[in-house]
């Protein structure tokens, strides 16, 4: 006599309604789950410390070559590859800036070797004002030829440099987990509203800012973290003597890594244009500096943190920005070039080096294409924008995209200051510098930027207002 339950209805094609049930049983009590894609992520480092004597850059002020060193000074890449395979690359440096001639034959030589494209490419200097300029440019008619002939050297280091660390993030990628997170830091002070000869005396501080202190976290499988990417809105400028450093960015890192052995700490400014460390002006408050931001990425990584599911899709675009009158003739330029009491040494300097484009052949141009970009890792937006952006910049960014939105300035070039319309309007030291120094930007800036963040953002299917 045949049993029912054995020769009657059958699941999964031949099994038995018998041990269907047992099935069901074990894949209620023991579920068969697929493991979760992650990440993968690459790693590199390269020390760029200039063993001998270099002029810095960001202080006009500043007439002679570094006499030592007080901290040294990386290039560290970040690679990340997402679930289908997609790669980007964020570079970050312990420089004064990547300026558009490195900048151009880095991606250039990094879409050769790895189909690399702009828009999966960052490339963020600090800006600290305490390593060795970039552009011999800015100190043509400033400098020694020797000197000079170092500051060229040294932008050589630095593209070999960048490349070789991207080079080694590229060879070892680990699968790993990456957090968004976002803390606080408040020595940012916005320097058109506060004077730095009165701030000890300022019961109260005016004017806008921006003291989030972003941050991404990245374990491996063993939960183990193996880097930071941490930002903030502020100028490395506590320190301006002639030893060479990454100001307090430098110590920031220092101190994550010190925390943390094994890992590695990236330091990105934000939009820092007129924000400054304050008060400023010696080794102590650098270091209580890069601790203070030290501590708040770790009080981010200690508070709930955002798993960022491993999708990545990324935007690049660069725009004209046009100027607000037409460039400076030959005849405006030499009146400059040759008045050394009323112009500063910077200004008559640039003013040659315009001289000089004229006299070459080339003609001035009436705009400048500058980088717009966007990231999206999972939910975490990041844009990024060039030039030496005004903090009013990622709180309009922030005010369309969304608050934990991550802004990123003087990314992939450095061009000049980037005034908002406001500070355009009211004039003074971020208001009135371009690409042509006393030919300031159009009216129309700051809309022309935020305008085309917006609109990357919607081709990338991210909500903006």
């Amino acid at each position: 006599m045949n049993d029912s339950s054995t020769t009657k209805p059958y699941f999964f094609g031949y099994i038995p309604v018998t041990m269907r049930t047992l099935l069901i049983i074990c894949l209620i009590c023991f579920p068969w789950t697929a493991e979760a894609a992650t990440w993968k992520v690459g790693l590199g480092k390269v020390d760029i410390t200039p063993q001998d004597p270099i002029r810095q850059g960001g202080y006009a002020a500043r007439n002679k070559p570094s006499e030592g060193i007080r901290t040294p000074l990386w290039v560290k890449a970040l690679m990340v590859t997402d679930a289908k395979g997609k790669k980007a690359v964020l570079v970050t440096a312990d420089i004064i800036r990547y300026p558009r001639f490195i900048s151009d034959s880095i991606r250039n030589e990094l879409l050769r070797r790895y189909k690399l494209e702009k828009s999966q490419i960052i490339l963020n200097g600090s800006h600290t004002h305490s390593g060795p300029e970039i552009n011999v440019h800015n100190l043509q008619y400033m400098a020694t030829a020797e000197e000079l002939k170092k500051v060229a050297e040294f932008s050589g280091i630095l593209y070999k440099a960048t490349l070789q660390a991207v080079d080694a993030a590229m060879k070892n990628p680990f699968e790993a987990k990456i957090w968004s997170g976002s803390g606080i830091a408040r020595f940012a002070v916005n320097r058109r509203n506060n004077k730095e000869s009165e701030i000890l005396n300022l019961a109260e501080l005016k004017g806008p800012f921006d003291h989030s202190v972003p941050v991404l976290k990245i374990v491996d499988q063993s939960n183990s973290v193996r880097a930071f990417v941490f930002g903030y809105a502020c100028h490395p400028t506590v320190l301006s003597d002639y030893l060479i450093s990454g100001d307090y960015p430098a110590y920031a890192q220092m101190s994550l890594e010190k925390k943390f052995p094994g890992a590695q700490a990236m330091f990105f400014i934000g939009a820092a244009g007129d924000q400054n460390p304050l008060p400023r002006r010696s080794v102590p408050l650098a270091i209580k500096y890069g601790e203070e931001l030290a501590l708040a990425v770790e009080a981010a990584c200690n508070s709930p943190m955002t798993e960022l599911e491993p999708t990545l899709n990324y935007s690049y675009r660069e725009i004209d920005l046009p100027y607000e009158k037409a460039p400076p003739s030959r005849a405006e330029l030499e009146k400059v070039a040759s008045d050394t009491l009323t112009h500063p040494n910077w200004i008559v300097n640039q003013a040659r080096v315009l001289l000089d484009r004229l006299g070459r052949g080339e003609k001035l141009p009436g705009s400048y294409p500058y980088p717009v970009q966007i990231w999206q890792m999972g939910k975490q937006v990041i844009v990024t924008l060039g030039g030496e952006i005004v903090v009013e910049y990622a709180l309009a960014v922030k005010k369309r995209l969304g608050p934990q939105t991550i802004v990123m300035g003087y990314s992939n070039d450095l061009m000049a200051y980037i005034p908002s319309l406001k500070v355009l309007q009211e004039g003074g030291y971020e208001g009135s510098r371009s690409p042509l120094f006393t030919t300031p930007w159009h009216q129309a800036i700051e809309s022309n930027i935020i305008e085309e963040v917006v609109r990357q953002a919607r081709s990338l299917g991210i909500s903006a207002l």
